[in-house]
């Protein structure tokens, strides 16, 4: 038998959600805390990570990762304390990366936390330009969709975690141009003006396939795609013969809406366009790679960093619906403790 030692507060998933999510569908519970077994350690979050891709994970139906249980806890990527520890690895004092964000207080299993170096970098860019966005940004840009000297770069979400960091990296690989699409003037004036994009696209100004048109003229090479839908379907007819695409994600679709455009994949084969998905957790053997190349970046500011942040776990569900409608600037995190 178990013994208690105290008890924490978490976000549980109380109800699944029909479309767009909605408050009704999260839970602030406060439940008991079991005694550490061997091997675990007792984490206290002080930055969770709020990320579109948990949109899918609010359904009961098949997908890379399993969906969240009702009345249990969301997961996602997390920074915290070990104030307890029964792990030889990972001692009281150290600072850890983890999957159990959604609460205060988290028993981890040592073998799946990572001891992070917070003389390199602040202990929240682990979950955004040093964590899996950026992870994502550079595999996304060196192996699926490789950019080369030259290459002109259109990036989608450009001004959320993957994007803003995905622009830069481009820029460092070679691009010679690179162009990013937001929402907004404020956004895109963000991307020329802090992020170094060459060009910026307002997706909700309308006519998207002219803007692209106007700021790459002689077409792309390259395309990053978070959002799918009208954003593939306009790459795909700028995409010049042999270009590349990755698949990271498809934000227009994760609350079921139909799809309004059809991208042409008979021109993506006449093209001779390459397009691959990608899931970051198939590339985490290269988290080492890329923060010692991302830290000297950051460090140097030649690698820019922004961040939404919201107070206090009990913000955590207006964090998550504020990043499915575009709310947040850079990475979405929680601030907790």
């Amino acid at each position: 038998m178990t013994t208690q030692l105290r008890t924490g507060r978490e976000i549980q998933l109380a109800a699944r959600p029909e479309g767009v999510p909605t408050a009704a569908n999260f839970a602030l519970v406060e439940r008991p805390l079991p005694e550490l077994a061997q091997g675990q350690i007792l984490v206290r979050n002080t930055w969770m990570s709020v990320d579109p891709y948990m949109r899918g994970r609010m359904d009961d139906k098949p997908s890379y990762l399993p969906p969240f249980g009702l009345g249990e806890a969301l997961e996602g990527s997390a920074v915290g304390e070990v104030i307890e520890s029964r792990s030889s690895a990972i001692p009281v004092g150290a600072t850890v990366t983890h999957f159990l964000g959604w609460r205060e207080l988290a028993v981890v299993d040592a073998e799946t936390a990572t001891v992070i170096d917070t003389g390199l970098a602040e202990p929240h860019h682990y979950l955004g330009a040093l964590g899996t966005p950026g992870l994502t940004a550079y595999a996304a840009l060196t192996t699926i969709a490789p950019v080369r000297d030259g290459d002109v770069v259109f990036v989608s979400a450009a001004a959320g975690a993957v994007g803003s960091v995905a622009g830069q990296i481009a820029r460092k690989l070679g691009a010679s141009r690179v162009i990013g699409s937001a929402g907004g003037s404020a956004k895109t004036r963000l991307l020329t003006e802090e992020f170094g994009f060459d060009a910026a696209v307002d997706y909700r100004a309308g006519d998207l396939g002219g803007q692209l048109a106007a700021a790459a003229p002689e077409g792309i090479d390259v395309y990053l795609d978070g959002v799918g839908a009208e954003h593939l379907k306009v790459a795909i007819e700028a995409m010049r013969p042999g270009g590349r695409i990755a698949l990271v994600g498809a934000i227009s679709g994760y609350n079921g809406a139909a799809p309004e455009f059809t991208p042409d994949l008979y021109l993506a084969a006449t093209k001779e366009i390459t397009l691959r998905g990608m899931l970051v957790t198939s590339h985490l053997a290269r988290f080492g790679e890329y923060i010692g190349r991302a830290a000297g970046w950051l460090a140097d500011g030649t690698l820019r960093a922004r961040e939404t942040v919201y107070e206090g776990l009990e913000q955590a569900p207006a964090a998550f619906l504020g990043v499915l409608s575009g709310a947040n600037t850079g990475k979405m995190l929680v601030r907790l403790g």
